[in-house]
């Protein structure tokens, strides 16, 4: 009796909990970073999106009679990067109630771990942001709790001036200056795990030597927007360590479950997501559009393995 089941077929000796693991130690360094720059404001908020995750998994694996998954981590990694794509400033009660979201209606709802469509992480934040838009665009300077904007909504209001992007906001009370070497070091206002350049790199260089992720969609990614910047005429530089391009090329875009299987369509998800960034970058209603575009194409990763097993035919 022949025995068949969904593909991928292909296994290696790498299981879930040892993925996120690696995972887990691979975001550190930004995680550390946002304990440098943001301070406890850090630890209560990942504290928070972390423990709400992992609580919705195990109370919604009693409510649907499943096995407790909390031992694969996958929860405690969505946890940790919902909170790394968060204004620092943002309510707890919201943090937790993203968690929620992105663990009960996107993961579970869908069929729990392997399943789900969408990105959980960002899709919580989407979530948030549709819901709490003011407060969800509301930054905090590093090292202090003074209002300020980031670099990406300073370029998109003009603000953003000489060639070396330099850009002076002045909030009356404080006044910040972006450079990029701050945008390398992460001593820029954002989202608590995306400022810092060097971080994200160093832990993105881990997964790449573990060949937990693969190089073709951060690549594919993080080319199209260079590319797609250089031909409009802006400081490609910029766009590449601003905002959430790292996070999300290195840590969003590259999710097992919600990126296509096979190599073609890597390259074909990775330049969708690199051309809607740039694209609502440039002309979008807001000043960053990682999120969005990941989310936009995932809807599209059925139909891109479906279009290759018909081409492997």
């Amino acid at each position: 009796m022949k025995i068949l089941a969904v593909s991928p077929h292909l296994h290696s000796g790498e299981t879930t909990p040892v993925l996120m693991r690696a995972v887990l130690l691979a975001l550190t360094p930004a995680l550390l970073a946002a304990l440098i720059f943001f301070g406890w404001r850090a630890v209560w908020l990942t504290a928070t999106c972390v423990g709400a995750a992992v609580l919705t998994e195990y109370l919604a694996a009693l409510f649907f009679r499943k096995g407790n998954y909390l031992n694969d981590l996958s929860s405690v990694v969505t946890g940790l990067l919902l909170a790394f794509v968060l204004p620092p400033s943002l309510p707890l009660w919201m943090a937790a109630l993203g968690a929620v979201f992105a663990i009960l209606i996107v993961k579970e709802l869908f069929g729990g771990l392997g399943h789900n469509i969408f990105n959980p992480a960002l899709s919580g934040r989407a979530f948030l942001l549709a819901s709490f838009p003011i407060i969800m665009t509301n930054w905090t300077a590093p090292f202090d709790a003074l209002t300020t904007a980031t670099p990406l909504a300073l370029a998109k209001s003009g603000q953003l001036l000489d060639a070396v992007t330099s850009a002076t906001l002045q909030t009356g009370v404080a006044e910040q200056t972006a450079n990029y070497w701050s945008l390398f070091l992460g001593n820029v206002a954002g989202s608590l795990g995306e400022t810092s350049a060097l971080a994200l790199l160093l832990g993105a260089a881990y997964l790449l030597c573990r060949k937990i992720i693969d190089w073709r969609i951060p690549l594919g990614y993080l080319g199209t927007v260079a590319l797609f910047m250089f031909l409009a005429g802006e400081d490609v530089a910029f766009h590449l360590l601003a905002g959430g391009l790292l996070l999300g090329a290195f840590f969003m875009a590259t999710d097992y479950t919600t990126s296509p299987m096979a190599r073609r369509g890597k390259w074909i998800f990775a330049i969708g997501c690199g051309i809607l960034t740039s694209v609502i970058r440039l002309w979008g209603g807001y000043p960053e559009g990682v999120c969005y575009s990941i989310l936009i194409m995932n809807m599209f990763v059925p139909l891109i393995d479906r279009l290759d097993e018909a081409k492997n035919k």
